[in-house]
Order: C-alpha cells, then sequence, then structure tokens
C-alpha cells in the first residue's frame, strides 16, 4: 500500500470506525484512541497490507482491541458501598518506600527476586527466566503472584499516602 492509499483509508474509513466502536463502548475517548491505535498498526504493516483488504484489516483490529478493553474491564470488581467504606482508613503513616520494603521482605524469594527484576530494573520475562534460571511461565507466575501479594500487604494506595 502506498502513502497516498493510506491517507485514502483514513479518509474514507476512520469515521465509519469509529462510529463502529463507539457504539459498543459507549466511550468517544476510547473510541478515538481505538481508531488511532488500529491506524498506528496499520502504518506499522503498511509495505505488507494491499489497500483491496485494508478496511477489514481495520475493522478486525479494532474489534479485537475493543474485546480486550471489554474483557478488561469485566475482570474489574466494583466493591459494593459497605465495604468500600470499611476500606477507607485514616493515614498514619506515610513512609511508602518503609512499607513497600517490609512488603518485599514478606515475600518468598523467587517471587521477590522476579518481582524486582520486572518492576524495579525493568527486564523482560526472558531476561529474568535466563537470569533466575526458571521458565518464562514460572517467571510471569512468580510475578503475578508477588502483585497480588504485594497488594493485599499494602492495601489501597490511599491508606498508605
Amino acid at each position: 500500500m502506498t502513502v497516498k492509499e493510506y491517507n485514502r483509508s483514513v479518509e474514507e474509513y476512520a469515521d465509519a470506525l469509529y462510529r463502529f466502536i463507539r457504539a459498543d463502548l459507549k466511550d468517544g475517548e476510547r473510541a478515538n484512541d481505538i481508531v488511532q491505535d488500529s491506524y498506528e498498526k496499520l502504518w506499522h504493516h503498511v509495505a505488507e497490507i494491499e489497500f483491496s483488504v485494508v478496511k477489514s484489516w481495520l475493522f478486525t483490529t479494532a474489534y479485537h482491541a475493543m474485546i480486550d478493553i471489554i474483557r478488561k474491564e469485566k475482570r474489574l470488581i466494583p466493591l459494593e458501598p459497605d465495604i468500600e467504606r470499611e476500606m477507607i482508613w485514616e493515614p498514619q503513616y506515610s513512609d511508602l518506600n518503609e512499607i513497600l520494603h517490609q512488603a518485599l521482605e514478606r515475600l518468598p524469594e523467587q517471587q521477590r527476586t522476579s518481582v524486582l527484576l520486572r518492576d524495579y530494573e525493568g527486564y523482560s520475562y526472558k531476561e529474568i527466566s535466563e537470569i533466575t534460571g526458571q521458565t518464562e511461565a514460572s517467571v510471569k507466575i512468580n510475578i503475578y503472584r508477588a502483585r497480588i501479594a504485594l497488594k493485599n500487604y499494602i492495601g489501597k494506595i490511599e491508606t498508605v499516602i
């Protein structure tokens, strides 16, 4: 696809793509983000995609992005008002660094190492697996479990700050 054809696809399909996503999400800003991300992905693959299939490619890409957002939102469970009130706590201690270190000390060694390498040092899962000698799946599981444990220990950030 040429640059001219790319620009033509923006002119011809962007509004329809936006309306398609906005109809399901009912949020204009997120719909704009998805359309923009879809066109960005198209730009990265502009040499590989023919103009004749660009419309279906854009709609498929945007649809999958929308589904990902919907699935993510379904995993978030809203708290009941009574439980939210119980979780509100007046901050008494605000040394977040010390609280975080206490929480990290409670983690098993593999979880602590994995989460420190990932979140503090920025290593990829593959690099962490090479460093620790674990499989990538084990690294992902350890990081997930460590984050859950840290979240449970620290609680809501508003209570700490």
